[in-house]
């Protein structure tokens, strides 16, 4: 079902019509005026950044902008790439156990969640 968007020329609004079926014939009238004279208006959408591409904008963890680390995605990002250069897989048998609340707070810092360490200094 697709929903169409009209600015009436009478009273200049904007209104957003459903309709059942895109063989159905429709004559929209203006919710706001009664008017009939309504001309179909470009709909805005949103565009999502994959991740990868986000984290290409980003730059490198390593050379970082100001804000960078006001993104907590970021710092969960930087300590994965920290630990690689350190030759740590923090993911391995080996280190399972050791690095388990920091897997941890990595995984909360992808979604949004600012490390609580870092809360009072950010």
């Amino acid at each position: 079902m697709p929903i169409y968007e009209f600015r009436c020329q009478a009273c200049r609004r904007r209104s957003t019509i459903l309709v059942r079926s895109m063989t159905e014939s429709i004559s929209p009238t203006c919710p706001a005026c009664g008017g009939n004279n309504l001309v179909r208006a470009v709909s805005s959408f949103a565009y999502h950044k994959s991740e990868k591409t986000r984290l290409e904008e980003a730059g490198s963890p390593f050379s970082p902008t100001p804000d960078y680390y006001k993104d907590p995605r970021n710092i969960g990002r930087w300590a994965e790439e920290r630990l690689k250069s350190l030759g740590i897989d923090m993911y391995s048998e080996e280190y399972w156990n050791t690095f388990s609340e920091v897997r941890e707070m990595i995984a909360e810092a992808r979604e949004g969640e600012m490390p609580g360490s870092l809360k009072d200094i950010l």
